[in-house]
């Protein structure tokens, strides 16, 4: 006799026709990237913001070829460069309303700065010198994540308490195409669904995880189609026309600051420079391609659009230009001063009630210190 000839053994019923709970339809991503530069959707553009967006892209491209500079000097251990990414990070960062937030990842050090960071505090991490070098809660921005997609699930939390609670807040999620395959990515995204989370998860696919082309991160039609599979709306946008990024992310934040849920969208972009300045490029990719991209620049998308359609003139740019290089005077010679070090900064912000092994270790590094002979004394 087998368990289902027992007696009072379950036995199924015939399974109901079968239905969806979600229509996928409205949730596919368009089949081609939305634009709105060069198309006849820029001419209902509000010219002040793309003068806005614009005179943030100069800032952008300036802050990160000279941060980049730094690194070579020794003044930096790393730059992640976001350089050909520029749109996708100040659009992220005009987005999003004063009481949101944002998370970034370690490539977001920008969207950061155009959020409001001090632009030396926002490379502190980079540093190494002192902790997330930026008050999180001050400025409504998460430390980088270097850890790849880890700050996905903190912003789903967020979002969600702050949903829980009634705070008027959305949560703005920043990931490479990399990221996407980390777990944090599947469990943040498919939490927010289910939860109906006020989060915005923005993918800029710059088309190599360090040296993995999208090819071999995966077999989707898009990164945005994965939208689906956890029920939420995949929206597909060029990275590099600032307008149009701008329009998706800030549609998406109010979608779900309505209510909606979240939505990922995915910008399409490139990464111009390195991975980092550790990275040689040359050895996974050819300069043929990188030319293509700069021709698909979005520091000239925009100024082509406002120059051709007389929204800006040369002093204009100009004035775009020298905001931009007063930025860089200042973030040269503030970065070319030594931090001064508290090494009892080890055990600051750990806890906010120190445990007994961190107050021992505090102790002992104390009395460490107090023994050393005072510089320019004889041992």
């Amino acid at each position: 006799m087998t368990v289902m000839e027992q007696r009072g053994a379950y036995r199924p019923s015939p399974p109901p026709a079968w239905q969806p709970r979600t229509d996928p339809a409205p949730l596919l991503p368009d089949a081609e990237p939305h634009r709105v530069l060069g198309t006849e959707a820029a001419a209902k553009a509000d010219p002040e913001l793309l003068r806005r967006l614009y005179a943030q892209l100069v800032l952008g491209r300036r802050y990160n070829t000279q941060a980049t500079a730094l690194t070579k000097q020794g003044r930096l251990a790393v730059y992640p460069s976001s350089t050909g990414q520029e749109a996708c990070e100040v659009a992220a960062a005009l987005a999003l309303e004063e009481r949101d937030w944002l998370f970034p990842s370690y490539r977001d050090t920008l969207a950061v700065v155009a959020r409001g960071v001090d632009p030396v505090e926002a490379l502190t991490l980079l540093r190494g010198d002192w902790h997330t070098g930026y008050d999180p809660g001050e400025h409504r921005v998460a430390p980088l994540s270097t850890p790849l997609a880890t700050q996905l699930p903190h912003a789903v939390g967020l979002a969600h308490a702050a949903r829980l609670t009634g705070d008027d807040v959305v949560a703005l999620a920043m990931v490479g195409d990399g990221g996407t395959s980390e777990g944090d990515f599947h469990e943040a995204l498919n939490f927010a669904a289910v939860r109906r989370a006020p989060v915005v998860f923005l993918v800029q696919n710059n088309g190599f995880a360090i040296s993995v082309p999208l090819a071999k991160q995966t077999a989707a039609p898009s990164l945005a189609h994965k939208a689906v599979g956890y029920g939420m709306p995949g929206r597909l946008v060029d990275g590099n026309d600032a307008a149009a990024v701008h329009e998706v992310l800030a549609d998406a934040v109010r979608h779900a600051r309505a209510g909606g849920g979240p939505t990922l969208v995915e910008a399409v972009t490139y990464r111009i420079d390195a991975h980092t300045n550790a990275d040689d490029a040359t050895r996974y990719r050819g300069d043929a391609e990188v030319a293509t991209w700069r021709d698909h620049d979005p520091v000239g998308l925009l100024e082509r659009e406002l120059t051709t359609r007389g929204l800006i003139d040369e002093a204009g740019l100009a004035t775009a230009r020298e905001a931009a290089e007063a930025m860089a005077a200042r973030l040269r010679e503030r970065m070319n001063q030594d931090p001064v070090l508290d090494p009892m900064d080890l055990f600051t912000h750990v806890y906010a009630e120190p445990t007994p092994q961190l107050r021992e270790q505090r102790e002992l590094l104390r009395a460490e210190l107090a023994a050393e002979p005072e510089e320019g004394t004889a041992r």
